[in-house]
């Protein structure tokens, strides 16, 4: 699962990021209009999203992605704790706020039910697609009684293929996603992942199932038709 931290206060943005543990990866914004750009990437199960920032607060944040149907719950994170603010967040589309000083385990516990009420699988076991299972926890995928290896991001690529299926994902959103914006590789490196995947799945006649969407990306769909 990966998490977007919005918040200039460097200091508290790596004790956040500390506290994330194993169960999250996530990317830093130290101002409004940073944590804008990153979050209309659209590649993150939840924002914690500071309101008080400089260039752009959290609220006009907020707006902004609300209008560009931006769906990833956000939680706002603020040292305001009148019911005005709160009232004033929520109304912008806010998920959940919380007030600073907090406790690290309030702050997981709230993550974690924001993305089981969007619809996450934070404490999924399994992700399928047919008769494709993906189990999360050992990162082993089986299709019946084949057991098939995918090693590294290879898993990864085919978890956000399989969690996205039947919608269009962008190449740079699965490069960002798995490989993040600090990374030193090219934009091809999905291609060669896609193409190992596919290698992987064909011997179970799957590879027909991923289908590449030219100049865009690629989709997992029940459609097995050719490549547009």
């Amino acid at each position: 699962m990966r998490v977007l931290v919005v918040e200039d206060d460097r200091v508290l943005s790596n004790t956040i990021c500390g506290s994330l543990g194993s169960v999250f990866d996530y990317d830093q914004a130290f101002d409004g209009e940073e944590g804008l750009y990153l979050a209309e990437q659209d590649i993150y199960d939840v924002i914690i999203l500071d309101v008080m920032m400089p260039k752009m607060d959290g609220y006009q944040v907020l707006s902004e992605l609300k209008e560009k149907s931006v769906s990833t719950p956000v939680l706002l994170l603020t040292a305001k704790d009148s019911i005005d603010d709160k009232v004033k967040g929520f109304k912008l589309g806010a998920d959940d706020y919380l007030v600073k000083p907090f406790y690290r385990q309030e702050l997981l516990v709230r993550l974690e039910s924001l993305i089981r009420r969007s619809g996450g699988a934070l404490k999924e076991n399994t992700l399928s697609f047919r008769d494709l299972t993906l189990n999360l926890s050992n990162r082993k995928a089986s299709i019946g009684q084949e057991e098939l290896s995918f090693a590294g991001k290879q898993f990864d690529v085919l978890e956000y293929l399989v969690r996205n299926k039947n919608s269009i994902v962008l190449k740079k959103q699965i490069f960002d996603r798995i490989w993040g914006f600090d990374s030193d590789t090219t934009l091809t490196v999905v291609d060669v992942y896609t193409s190992n995947i596919r290698k992987n799945l064909q011997k179970c006649g799957y590879d027909k199932y991923i289908k590449t969407i030219r100049g865009l990306g690629y989709m997992m769909t029940d459609n097995g038709d050719a490549d547009e």
